[in-house]
């Protein structure tokens, strides 16, 4: 099979499978935070926040086991993709012994010491948080096996075992309506538990399926020591990217209130809902293009830069825009009850996804150089400066919303260090890389959002004009897409395939 029939392959794989997750997902968080609350689930995201700052270590070797597979299996070196895996398996279980005394010392003496805990939930807080660590123990766990079914792209397992995983869950949200337990813990434990079970699947299926995904003592002592080098830059910028994330969502606990950090939490899901089609798009083009830096297909490797960056926004730009649009009626349709604050960091953390789109093909290709340690120290600092700035606006009285202002501005600085740092490592074509990955995608999404807005104020409100801004939205943004976005190339190989799908 070729390199596109495999892309297009696996990405029709995650793509079913991200449909289905997401419906699923969606309404796991209506059942959950109908039976829990506005309060406990505040609670719930807040505590598990804190459990995350504490998996960086994890982060940083995730990113390094990923693109060591992807490499050596561009190089076909088998013997290498063995020591690879073995050498991940002794780190991982090094790096959950000390998640395990971070969490349990300096993790837990801030739950109880600095969170905006209410009265009378402390001892449920304290048993959320213990879940949540088992919970990322069970995750740590997988990455080794999980970076194997990526590199060797079974990405149809990888599908079917989400949509499991996503169903689970969800059964877990329907037993909080029977339980007698407090609710918050008994969803918190329940979870750990699906997190093992996931956990489970993955080793039986990389054991039985793959020859290397077995340990054996490494000869390759160097190795190891590789792997944990080239972690090490991604460390700090691994520290930054969870500051970043998790960080403001306890600073925004300390400067306000748990109802708050409710509508982050339902902000931060319908945005991994709808970023999930990008992250799938982009999982399926990431093998490739380490594969193609690692065999010296410097020509593919570049086409395959500006083309996953331009179709990644594209993709996520068809979802955002009715989203944003009806973001209002959305939430008041799938919630019952909206907490304050949710419908503008909706709006604002799916423009930050926009940017973050741009990125992804960018970091993948500066990693695939293995050239990354002024990449990880330059975009670490931008990242970490949004927790100093997002502290001083805060002392300053500014409102909540600035919180996102804030990572949207550094994201987008972040965005010019990137392509800057490409040009340098792998002679990316900037005017090229803007033109055809930025500008377009620019003038299109300025194009198609003036015109469904302006729909969206000439119809009635709710679901006419719902119905009415989607189908001009979808209209607009597929036509602009088509004769705008695209190359003479790509438009013929769409009719083409369209025409032989007919036939």
């Amino acid at each position: 099979m070729n390199n596109s029939s495999r892309i297009v392959k696996n990405t029709l794989a995650l793509y079913f499978r991200q449909i289905l997750i997401m419906l699923v997902s969606l309404y796991t968080v209506r059942v959950v935070l109908n039976m829990l609350g506005a309060e406990d689930y505040g609670i719930f995201n807040v505590v598990a926040g804190v459990v995350v700052l504490f998996s960086f270590v994890n982060n940083a070797m995730a990113t390094s086991v990923q693109r060591f597979l992807n490499f050596y299996l561009g190089k076909n070196d088998m013997e290498k993709i063995q020591n690879v895996y073995s050498a991940s398996l002794v780190i991982y279980g090094i790096i959950c012994l000390i998640f395990i005394v971070l969490s349990e010392t300096v993790g837990l003496l801030f739950v109880n010491a600095k969170l905006n805990i209410p009265t009378g939930r402390s001892n449920a807080a304290f048993w959320c948080y213990q879940a949540a660590v088992i919970t990322t123990l069970a995750n740590i766990m997988r990455v080794p096996y999980n970076a194997v079914i990526i590199a060797y792209e079974k990405m149809s397992f990888f599908a079917g075992l989400s949509i499991v995983e996503a169903v689970l869950k969800l059964s877990v949200a329907f037993l909080l309506k029977i339980t007698h337990l407090d609710k918050l813990v008994f969803y918190s434990l329940l979870l750990a538990g699906v997190s093992f079970i996931i956990l489970a699947i993955y080793k039986f299926y990389c054991n039985k399926k793959f020859e290397i995904a077995h340990y054996r003592r490494n000869q390759d002592k160097g190795l190891g020591k590789e792997l944990v080098s080239f972690s090490g830059w991604s460390l700090f910028g691994a520290v930054a990217n969870v500051a970043n994330t998790q960080g403001t969502n306890i600073v925004l606990n300390i400067f306000t209130n748990v109802t708050v950090n409710a509508a982050m939490g339902i902000a931060n899901q319908v945005n991994t809902a709808v970023y999930s089609f990008v992250t799938n798009f982009q999982t399926a083009f990431n093998p490739q293009l380490v594969k193609n830096y690692a065999a010296g297909e410097k020509k593919e490797f570049q086409t395959l830069v500006n083309r996953s960056a331009k179709f990644s926004f594209y993709l996520l730009w068809l979802i955002v825009l009715p989203v944003y649009a009806n973001c209002s009626f959305l939430l008041s349709i799938w919630l019952k009850n909206v907490p304050q604050y949710s419908v503008e960091f909706v709006r604002l953390v799916l423009i930050f996804s926009l940017v973050e789109s741009l990125n992804g093909p960018l970091w993948i290709s500066i990693q695939a150089t293995g050239k990354i340690r002024a990449y990880q120290i330059i975009i670490g600092i931008i990242n970490i400066l949004n927790l100093p700035f997002s502290i001083a606006a805060f002392c300053l009285g500014a409102n909540p919303y600035w919180i996102l202002y804030i990572r949207i501005a550094l994201n987008c600085f972040a965005f010019a260090i990137r392509v800057l740092l490409s040009k340098k490592y792998f002679c990316l074509s900037v005017r090229l890389f803007l033109r055809e990955s930025v500008l377009a995608p620019v003038f299109i999404a300025a194009a198609s959002a003036f015109t469904t807005l302006l729909c969206g104020k000439l119809v009635s409100k709710s679901v006419p004009q719902f119905f009415a801004t989607c189908t001009v939205s979808v209209f607009v943004s597929g036509i602009l897409i088509f004769f705008v976005g695209m190359k003479a190339a790509e438009r013929k190989a769409i009719i083409e395939k369209i025409l032989r799908g007919r036939k």
